[in-house]
């Protein structure tokens, strides 16, 4: 999980500000902080990418993303997803090990129960690569490639903050609170972000989370099942919702958007501001008819490309850029990490976020 003190906020805020994203492309590989490269194996090594279940269309995408890249950089890859579960996934990271991959890239269903098998690669001479999730309490993890989380978050509470102003200029706002999975490592993280952001107003009465559920804890969605948190904001708004109207919903990403969006639809409640992430179609598809009000675009192409970058560099015996050195602590140590920058997406600029998009593009012309 992320942790900061002050200045651990304030060095990731200058590593993000400093970061640009044309291409995903990179400088020379960083010397300072980072693990140090494998050495170098063969151009055709095999490498392995556990990948956990098909919860969001970026999870989908990044299968062929990760399958195209690693055959055109000349690698053997095997991409597979744990839709049976964590048991399964364990499974996937034990056989990539048996078949000799050089590295192991891991997007985990829970990244706090692959501690065996992760010894058993780092056993093997694998590199470790944490993606998108962070891996926990282990120290056989070398890298992690993913979207700043934490700024994810905060994005996501200033655009519930601002597009209630823009509904009602004056508060008080009636809102309420949802989150991810608990045993995604993300989750938390998203949540904290926002409530950076959202906890002060609460505190001086601007919001009012009207049912009382305002922690990580009460607003979680277990496998971020759209139908858990559709049926969480049926009751909420048959429970404290029968005289008022509900103003915001944080969601943390667009499925569950378009749960909480149902539900207030099939309550016949006026639509509050919803957040949500991921750039889904029709998340994007809500946001141009004036429903959803927003998402995070975290553009899937150019993470697996940076994963991949990171498997070429350590191919060739360097060690991977990375542009966070300080901020990510497992529990067990302090992983080297290369954040790339998440952008918000309102009607403002929905038309403009997705012109080299080739799914979102034709959408929002």
């Amino acid at each position: 999980m992320r942790m900061f003190g002050k200045a651990g906020k304030a060095a990731a805020v200058a590593a993000i500000a400093a970061l640009t994203l044309t291409g995903c492309g990179r400088s020379e590989p960083s010397t300072g902080g980072g693990t140090e490269g494998a050495g170098g194996f063969e151009k055709d090594a095999s490498i392995g990418v556990s990948l956990p279940q098909k919860t969001s269309e970026n999870w989908v995408l990044s299968e062929k993303l990760f399958n195209d890249g690693l055959s055109e950089a000349g690698f053997k890859g095997d991409v597979q997803f744990a839709n049976g579960g964590v048991s399964e996934q364990q499974n996937q990271i034990s056989t990539m090990v048996t078949k000799g991959a050089k590295v192991i890239i891991v997007g985990a269903i829970d990244g706090s129960q692959l501690g065996t098998q992760l010894k058993q690669a780092k056993d093997a001479g694998a590199t470790i690569i944490a993606y998108d999730r962070l891996l926990l309490n282990t120290e056989n993890v070398d890298y992690y490639v993913a979207y700043d989380n934490f700024k994810v978050g905060v994005l996501q509470g200033q655009a519930l903050l601002e597009g209630m102003k823009a509904k009602k200029p004056s508060g008080p706002y009636n809102i309420e609170l949802f989150a991810g999975s608990p045993d995604d490592a993300n989750a938390k993280v998203f949540f904290d972000g926002a409530m950076s952001v959202l906890k002060p107003k609460i505190d001086d009465g601007t919001l009012k989370v009207v049912s009382g559920q305002n922690s990580f804890q009460q607003a979680v969605t277990q496998g971020w099942r759209d139908a858990e948190a559709q049926k969480r904001m049926e009751t909420l708004l048959s429970g404290s919702y029968t005289s008022a109207n509900v103003d915001g919903v944080l969601s943390p990403n667009d499925n569950l958007a378009r749960a909480v969006l149902r539900a207030v639809k099939a309550a016949g409640k006026p639509l509050p501001v919803v957040t949500g992430q991921d750039s889904e179609v029709e998340s994007v598809k809500s946001i141009l008819a004036g429903e959803q009000y927003s998402t995070i675009n975290k553009d899937t192409r150019k993470l697996v490309q940076h994963a991949i970058t990171m498997v070429k560099d350590l191919q060739a015996g360097k060690t991977p850029e990375i542009n966070d050195k300080d901020s990510y602590k497992n529990g067990v140590k302090t992983v080297p990490a290369y954040l790339l920058e998440p952008v918000i997406v309102t009607s403002a600029n929905v038309k403009t976020a997705y012109t080299d998009d080739p799914k979102l593009g034709p959408i929002t012309k």
